[in-house]
């Protein structure tokens, strides 16, 4: 008995072509259906990203106008000074200074902060305060990606 099962095994030395295809659709199928999720979460996580550089810059902001005794001066951006900028209070925005935009407003106004998402194609996140203290968040462009269509939106 033992024998005839190793005799067996032996004359098994491989698997047919048909196995093989079978196998190759198989993984053909779930590489079709992971692909585009992952490159999807890709592009999320990149949106993410700016929106998160985007409060974070908006949050250094007050800081500096604590500082400059509640005005939003022209030291408060994202520019290499000595002191008083965002990137001194922040040092985590240094990865999304070369993408992000800050207008400081009047003195006694607000401010705007752009960055663009670091993707391919470019999408702006925006975080405008006006001088009142409302703030306005918007993305471009609308409808797609991360921003909605409304394109105003409590990203």
């Amino acid at each position: 008995m033992l024998s005839k099962l190793r005799e067996r095994a032996q004359n098994e030395q491989g698997f047919t072509l048909i196995e093989l295809l079978v196998v190759i659709l198989i993984i053909g199928i779930l590489a079709a259906i992971a692909i585009p999720s992952f490159l999807n979460q890709r592009t999320k996580g990149n949106d993410a990203e700016a929106k998160s550089a985007v409060i974070t810059a908006a949050e250094a902001m007050e800081t500096c106008a604590t500082d400059n005794n509640g005005t939003y001066a022209t030291t408060c951006d994202n520019e290499a000074s000595p002191n008083n900028n965002l990137l001194t209070i922040e040092p985590t925005l240094n990865d999304a200074s070369a993408r992000m935009n800050v207008t400081p407003g009047t003195p006694a106004g607000g401010y705007t902060i752009a960055v663009d998402s670091n993707r391919s194609g470019v999408h702006t996140f925006t975080l405008t305060r006006s001088s009142n203290g409302t703030t306005t968040r918007t993305c471009t462009p609308v409808s797609d990606g991360g921003c909605p269509s409304s394109g105003a939106t409590s990203w």
